[in-house]
């Protein structure tokens, strides 16, 4: 990686889309029979619109790979990990899902063969179809450059608690490889439409969701090496854990996982999305720098435009655990 060594290093953005073009051509092609609408915006990308869920249009960077590492250049990031966003395949039957997954998936090991120093992937899922989930997962494991996998805070009405989801968990934590979360249809949408709420809070409140279903509904304690990363640091649920604790200490039907919450803390990683220097400096204190990934949101217009200076600026991460949120601990997790 020497030629892209940046003066921090080569840092690792563990948070940026992707939507390729033979992938958005096959959503053009069978989206409408199930209700998904894209369309290309002029010189803005693709645009998508799946029930009350509206995603983009995202910029032609997200699409196009060669605009994609001028950014990375521009902003000194020397790998991204990506992944598919909204509106991802559960909308699909299980065909077509089964499809889109393996274009997505081996679109991205395609980009990794042509930059193999700058592109690895994050391998997407047609979890409501379990049993095609866990022979995805073994095939998309063997492509080159997939270092993990992505998928809903909750997949269509199902929660990420659900059983039929177990055997997907029991064959990614045999590989050791991480999931990485994302929202994609918010709780309370009908209360977030105005302002740009559904984003803005109902994203955050999503993946405190997920991460009190995957506590409570047994899962980190089912898959105890299973590694989860919770999207823009973590959402609420940091903040809110102490409350999950008080009722674990006070509900008897609460005490049946193994740990009180705030032990789970550290079960999960967090990227740098916060928006706000305290709260990765909250995420330092009570979880651990050991488990904050710098993220950028590439490239929504919210997304961070220099992830790197977030980390590096931010007056409050001291010096020594820079590197390790740069790109150390996204090393060890995506096993790099």
């Amino acid at each position: 990686m020497s030629a892209h060594t940046h003066k921090h290093g080569n840092p690792i953005d563990v948070h940026a889309h992707w939507y390729p073009t033979a992938w958005l051509d096959l959503v053009a092609k069978h989206g409408p029979a199930f209700g998904v609408e894209w369309k290309e915006v002029e010189g803005k990308g693709p645009q998508f619109k799946v029930g009350h869920l509206s995603t983009g249009p995202a910029g032609p960077r997200y699409v196009d790979l060669d605009a994609r590492l001028q950014a990375m250049d521009e902003q000194g990031v020397t790998v991204h990990a990506m992944s598919l966003s909204q509106p991802m395949h559960y909308w699909a039957d299980r065909d077509l899902a089964e499809r889109l997954t393996i274009v997505y998936n081996d679109e991205l090991a395609t980009a990794h063969t042509a930059h193999p120093d700058r592109l690895i992937g994050l391998a997407t899922l047609p979890m409501q179809a379990p049993d095609i989930a866990v022979r995805e997962v073994e095939r998309a494991s063997q492509l080159p450059g997939v270092r993990g996998f992505y998928m809903a805070t909750r997949v269509n009405d199902k929660e990420l608690s659900d059983p039929t989801f177990f055997p997907v968990y029991e064959a990614i934590e045999a590989l050791g490889l991480p999931i990485l979360l994302h929202p994609v249809f918010v709780i309370g949408h009908e209360r977030l439409e105005k302002h740009y709420l559904t984003n803005l809070l109902g994203n955050p409140f999503e993946s405190a969701i997920a991460a009190a279903h995957l506590i409570f509904g047994g899962v980190m304690d089912r898959f105890p090496k299973l590694d989860i990363v919770l999207p823009h640091a973590g959402g609420a649920f940091p903040w809110l854990v102490g409350r999950l604790n008080r009722g674990w200490q006070k509900r008897a039907d609460l005490q049946h996982i193994k740990a009180s919450p705030l032990e789970y803390l550290r079960r999960f990683h967090y990227d740098t999305i916060g928006y706000s220097d305290p709260v990765v400096e909250y995420l330092i204190k009570n979880v651990g720098a050991d488990r904050v990934l710098m993220g950028s949101d590439y490239c929504f217009p919210v997304a961070y435009e220099q992830p790197v200076d977030v980390v590096v600026n931010n007056p409050l991460i001291a010096a020594s655990d820079r590197h390790a949120i740069l790109e150390g601990n996204a090393r060890r997790l995506l096993r790099l």
